[in-house]
């Protein structure tokens, strides 16, 4: 049965901005960096700048401070001055505003201050939408970013809601057949990002499903959290320890990416015969890698308790 998109009035998901939607967003950053096609790291909220407060203040991969304001209803002068206020006395070099309705005179406004500022501005419009019973899920839209992005900004905006109304689709297919295989996604809910993941028993270490244009995969996705490189890679190499064996109960090879140059490390298997592009090929491909999921989460689950050994082992160093 295929469910239906609805939006959600975003007031029912966050009635406080600056205690619901602010705290929400701040620990969920890479939903907000992945349509900027940046990224995004946290660095405090509600931060003083004289006798304001910045809803969010961030730092891009270059270490450039971005200011984030908020704002779930119709823009306002009030909030472009905060934006523009924050944005220069901290000397951001990002500016971000965050409203559900942009009027077409701040629209305007931040068109031009992209053209006239070396500061990049970007005011995006919030909507949430849910399929059936679903939770949830915010989907930003650029409506305005800097100057070079600005040609390309309306085919960009409609690409990216297509893209993510269709991974929903795909994800909610995919947890209805999950769960009448097993109950290892059970309480899992349909997302707007390329991927979904569910916990194995031991912190730092994720089962995922990933979803690309044209192929998908499962992996455990070896990653702690700010501080964990040493431990993240202990992780696979012991895990790599067992490559044969793993390799040989699931009778299939896998691609082991220690990824020295990250934090975190990926053992992943593709399955490369169709992707999120190939919608009459879905049930097939997401049977693949249900069927995988079981195999490879039982195997993994297997080296839990050594794997616990492990960390207790560095934490004892």
């Amino acid at each position: 049965m295929i469910g239906k998109i609805e939006r959600v009035n975003l007031r029912d998901i966050w009635k406080n901005e600056a205690y619901d939607f602010t705290n929400w967003l701040a620990e969920n950053l890479d939903v907000l960096a992945e349509t900027l096609g940046i990224s995004l790291s946290l660095i405090e909220t509600e931060k003083a700048v004289g006798t304001f407060n910045v809803d969010i203040l961030a730092e891009d991969s270059d270490g450039n401070l971005v200011v984030i304001e908020n704002q779930l209803e119709k823009t306002d002068h009030d909030h472009l001055g905060k934006l523009i206020t924050y944005a220069t006395n901290i000397d951001a070099k990002k500016a971000i505003w965050i409203t559900s309705e942009p009027r077409n005179a701040h629209i305007t406004a931040i068109s031009w201050l992209n053209e006239s500022t070396p500061i990049d501005f970007y005011l995006l419009k919030l909507e949430a939408v849910k399929i059936g019973n679903s939770e949830p899920a915010p989907l930003f839209y650029i409506i305005v970013g800097p100057s070079e992005e600005s040609k390309d900004i309306g085919s960009k905006k409609i690409e990216l809601s297509k893209r993510h109304i269709k991974r929903l689709d795909f994800w909610q297919k995919l947890l209805e057949r999950s769960k009448k295989k097993t109950d290892l996604f059970s309480r899992i809910s349909p997302s707007k990002d390329n991927w979904i993941s569910t916990g194995v028993g031991l912190s730092g270490l994720r089962l995922q499903y990933l979803i690309n244009y044209d192929w998908g995969s499962v992996e455990l996705y070896i990653d702690g959290g700010k501080g964990s490189e040493e431990i993240n890679k202990k992780y696979f190499d012991y895990l790599f320890s067992k490559k044969d064996m793993i390799e040989k109960v699931l009778e299939d090879k896998l691609e082991w990416e220690r990824m020295d140059e990250n934090r975190a490390s990926r053992i992943r298997k593709k399955f490369e015969k169709w992707g999120l592009k190939d919608e009459e090929h879905w049930e097939e491909l997401q049977d693949q890698m249900i069927d995988f999921m079981i195999r490879f989460r039982k195997i993994i689950k297997k080296y839990v308790p050594e794997l616990k050994k492990v960390r207790n082992k560095n934490i004892e160093e």
